[in-house]
């Protein structure tokens, strides 16, 4: 029998959070003024679309290069007029999550885990997102059908593992958070919570005293994978907020996506690797772009890539080379590129 969702932490008032959220970058124009880039310049490579717009909070802005166009960060963001052009083989749904639903935002790809579509929300909105057209009006677990998807999971003892996923689970309040998290852990044969999140990255005031204490008390093994490519996104708040999820028992893994004009050399993978192991976080996944239409151009050539991590392997201890991987629809697992 489900029960009663807890309320302890009540959304009577915007949170610091939501509060930073809500000042987020939303317009590319204001995006170049801030960083000094010539809107005479740079206006016709951008475009405005009407759906999967600009967002990006202001502490991420803060973290870019004044007058570069080429910052890393910045190109991970700003919505360009390359994103228009159809390339053949970059798809809607390229990792087939759509036929992997089972119940109401519930995807079953692979053995004994289930990954949970909590929401359609994110904090920053990545051009090469894999689920930037994703239908979210009509697949995420919403709360009304918990019971429905819940019991799904619990029918299934195969499954040890719950992936928490999105958009991102970590712009739920914590009313719902926590509701949907105890829900999980009172499942007997679910084991892992396992929590897909940027918010790390991008508002690290979401890791606040009332998340922690929550999610601190839950009775099962904890992972959080974030998802850095570049190690200017590791400033000293961002590790602060990691150091605390670690005092809260989480593994912290990390996954990055190869991305032409954002990491794709040596030096700078090398250094996020290292990066993130001061911060206490494993480097897990470096995957292969996704080709989900609107992302080709960030797409790195596959013996490009190669040559880059036989390189990466090279040079770094093992412990901190993540797997080069892909995902192939209708695959059992991620796939090993080398």
């Amino acid at each position: 029998m489900i029960t009663a969702i807890s309320h302890k932490y009540k959304d009577e008032s915007r949170t610091e959070w939501q509060k930073s959220l809500s000042g987020a970058i939303r317009d590319p124009l204001e995006l170049l003024r801030l960083l000094d880039l010539d809107q005479s310049v740079y206006r016709k490579r951008l475009t405005f679309p009407d759906k999967f717009k600009l967002l990006v909070p202001l502490s991420y802005v803060n973290k870019m290069r004044k007058g570069d166009w080429n910052d890393p960060l910045l190109q991970q963001v700003l919505p360009q007029i390359k994103e228009e052009h159809n390339v053949s083989g970059f798809v809607t749904d390229p990792v087939g999550d759509l036929a992997a639903e089972v119940a109401p935002g519930i995807l079953h790809k692979y053995p004994g885990r289930v990954l949970l579509i909590t929401t359609g929300a994110c904090a920053v909105h990545c051009r090469y997102c894999f689920r930037r057209h994703f239908p979210y009006a009509d697949s995420f677990f919403r709360q009304a059908d918990w019971q429905q998807s819940l019991e799904q999971i619990r029918a299934d003892e195969s499954i040890y593992e719950v992936i928490l996923s999105g958009g991102d689970p970590l712009m739920l309040s914590d009313a719902r958070l926590q509701g949907l998290c105890e829900e999980l852990a009172s499942i007997a044969h679910v084991k892992t919570l396992r929590f897909h999140t940027r918010i790390p990255l991008f508002l690290p005031e979401r890791i606040n005293s009332a998340f922690l204490s929550w999610v601190s008390a839950l009775p099962v093994a904890k992972v959080m994978v974030i998802h850095a490519n570049h190690a200017n996104e590791l400033d000293a708040v961002v590790a602060a907020s990691l150091q605390t999820l670690r005092m809260a028992d989480f593994t912290l893994l990390n996954q990055s996506v190869l991305l032409k004009g954002v990491n794709d050399n040596v030096a700078t993978l090398e250094r996020l690797s290292q990066q993130l192991f001061q911060c206490g976080v494993l480097p897990y996944y470096l995957h292969q772009l996704d080709r989900v239409h609107g992302a080709s151009h960030f797409e790195v050539d596959r013996e490009e890539a190669i040559g880059l991590y036989q390189k990466l392997k090279e040079r770094l201890s093992g412990y901190l080379v993540p797997k080069f991987v892909e995902e192939i629809s209708g695959e059992r697992c991620k796939q090993a590129i080398v």
